[in-house]
């Protein structure tokens, strides 16, 4: 039965291939471990820094270098993400995949043995390289793989897969405890994944006529001089990478908060640091993250059925709302932990967006290049956010700095206003 034939009348997974479903288990176990790897040093970095400076888990240099490193990752991740997402224009999507989980896992085995700031600095850049380049390369494939009909749907689920790499980091930095350097040896667990991916994924058909096209001299792939030159991408392009500057500065500065605000009550309450900032990891990694999760997944139908634009301007809008509510309504821990989900669902869940957008605007030569400038080149731009939040988290008390910081979620709804609305279109060629 056609594509065409079954989206009026079918629910979106009928008709599905045993392929199709091989690619989305696939591409959502790498993007766990991407996430997982950013979401470790989140956990954990207090311990380690306060490990390698000998100094207390609260003072000055830990908070300090703790920003320091998430600013490297933004750094490492906007990198790797252009260069292999140029690659796997140019070379294929199956290749590239395996490159990049290759490097995020070893790199992160190798963080065991950090012993001194400038091993944590070349680490997690190098880490951050394969993160960025990973997520473009198999958001790419998804999008290429399933029908029309269904690509919202499996690009939603496919990000949403991120909560499973939350929860998987919450859990080990839970079990560790302090001790911080095993739970980077989990991070080398995707290296099996390389074996997987050679065996069973085939190149998509889109990528493979694109190549053909390229073949002779029709096209050029991976080019970032037509990505940023040549209208209509150029356009595309800046508001891909403004709007995920937005999702991902906010995401360091705004939803990672959670955790802050739950240590922050928890010692209010009485309790001391040490077993707050336990208890915080849980409210973060596992309560926040149920509600952010629901988000991701619930993106795709919603999309589907109001159009993308629609659909971040709602979590754009609703996310600079609840963000003050979870800051200062909740008197009692018991009280932000009902919180913590609707700000997950709105704070997160736009980011599965970019998984079910960026793929849509771009050409089929360019899409996992204009996909990496989207969401790694705003990484770059996310960095003055971060440095930002962390100046106002250092001078004025936790909740008013971070209501301060979601205003830039005005500044998304803002952005996606502008650009084109792609439900029911096809992928361009």
């Amino acid at each position: 039965m056609s594509d065409n034939a079954l989206s009026d009348n079918q629910p979106w997974y009928k008709g599905i291939s045993r392929y199709e479903w091989l690619v989305l288990i696939i591409a959502s176990a790498g993007w766990i471990f991407d996430v997982y790897e950013g979401q470790i040093f989140n956990l954990t970095r207090n311990d380690m820094l306060s490990d390698i400076l000998g100094q207390e888990l609260g003072s000055a240099d830990v908070k300090k270098y703790g920003d320091w490193f998430l600013g490297v990752f933004l750094l490492g991740g906007t990198f790797g993400g252009l260069l292999f997402g140029s690659l796997a224009d140019r070379y294929g999507r199956r290749s590239i995949m395996i490159v990049t989980i290759l490097m995020y896992s070893v790199f992160s085995g190798l963080t065991y043995f950090a012993s001194e700031l400038w091993h944590v600095t070349a680490l997690r850049f190098l880490v951050a390289m394969g993160v960025g380049g990973e997520w473009a390369v198999a958001a790419a494939l998804v999008s290429e793989v399933f029908p029309k009909r269904a690509r919202a749907h499996a690009s939603s689920i496919f990000h949403a897969s991120s909560v499973c790499g939350t929860w998987l980091a919450a859990i080990a930095a839970y079990l560790v405890n302090t001790n911080w350097h095993y739970a980077y040896l989990v991070g080398v667990l995707p290296a099996l994944l390389i074996v997987w991916v050679r065996v069973a994924v085939k190149e998509p058909k889109k990528w493979e006529e694109a190549r053909a096209a390229v073949a002779a001299g029709q096209a050029k792939a991976g080019s970032f001089k037509e990505l940023l030159t040549v209208a209509p991408w150029r356009g595309r392009a800046i508001g891909a990478m403004l709007l995920a500057a937005v999702g991902l500065g906010t995401f360091w500065a705004v939803t990672v908060a959670g955790q802050d605000l739950a240590r922050e009550r928890l010692i209010a309450d009485g309790l001391s640091p040490e077993e707050a900032s336990q208890k915080a990891k849980i409210a973060y990694g596992i309560i926040q993250t149920i509600g952010g999760g629901i988000g991701l997944v619930l993106f795709g139908p919603i999309s589907a059925r109001i159009g993308r634009k629609k659909t971040f301007i709602l979590f754009h809008i609703a996310a600079l709302i609840i963000t003050p509510i979870a800051c200062f309504v909740p008197q009692s821990y018991g009280t932000l932990l009902v919180v913590l989900p609707i700000f997950g669902f709105f704070t997160l869940g736009m980011h599965a967006g970019y998984a079910v957008y960026f793929p849509e605007l771009f050409p089929n030569r360019l899409r996992a290049t204009g996909m990496s400038w989207g969401f790694n080149g705003g990484r770059i731009v996310a960095v003055s956010v971060l440095l930002l939040a962390g100046k106002m988290k250092a001078t004025m008390e936790l909740p008013v700095a971070v209501t301060y910081l979601s205003a830039f979620f005005l500044v998304g709804a803002i952005v996606v206003s502008f650009m084109p609305e792609t439900k029911d279109e096809e992928l361009p060629e």
